[in-house]
Order: structure tokens, then sequence, then C-alpha cells
């Protein structure tokens, strides 16, 4: 069996770096506030252009969201933009 690439992850409780550097997003665990909200995946820091935006549903259950084939591509670093969200587990390459 071979791998395509190793596979890493981040928790983030607040908007933040995934990876400072080329990487791409292959899935994103979400746990919802209490409020709607949503994650943002951006290239290029905070004010980057918006890869991935994903709505959350007030109170809702948790949720993994598998990206097919080979993920979302950040060429410069990629950036979570959290709003209304407990916590995101981002997997990335």
């Amino acid at each position: 069996m071979s791998f395509s690439s190793d596979v890493k992850s981040t928790r983030l409780a607040a908007s933040g770096d995934i990876f400072a550097g080329r990487s791409r997003v292959k899935g994103i665990y979400i746990v919802p506030g209490t409020l709607a909200g949503s994650v943002v995946v951006k290239d290029g820091g905070s004010s980057g252009s918006t890869e991935i935006t994903i709505d959350t549903a007030a109170n809702g259950t948790s949720v993994y969201l598998f990206l097919p084939k080979d993920g979302v591509l950040c060429t410069t670093s990629s950036y979570a933009v959290l709003t209304n969200v407990t916590a995101a587990t981002f997997f990335y390459a």
C-alpha cells in the first residue's frame, strides 16, 4: 500500500493558522456553537482568498466533512475563520 502524502491535523477553538505554508485541506471536523455560525478556510492568512465556506446550525451535532480526491489547495498558507463554532479540527497534507 502506498500513500500520496502524510496527513496532519490542527485543532482550533478560535480563528487562526491551520498551516503556515502550502497545504491541501482534506477534511474538517466541526463542533458547532450555540448560535448559527460558519467555518471559512482562506489561502494567505486572515485577509486571503476564501477557498471554503461552511455554515453551521445552532446547537447542531458535530460533523465531519471529507473533501474528495486531493482536497482544497492553499498555495500560500491555510487559515481558518471560526464564527460561533466551539472548535474545528482540520486535516491537511
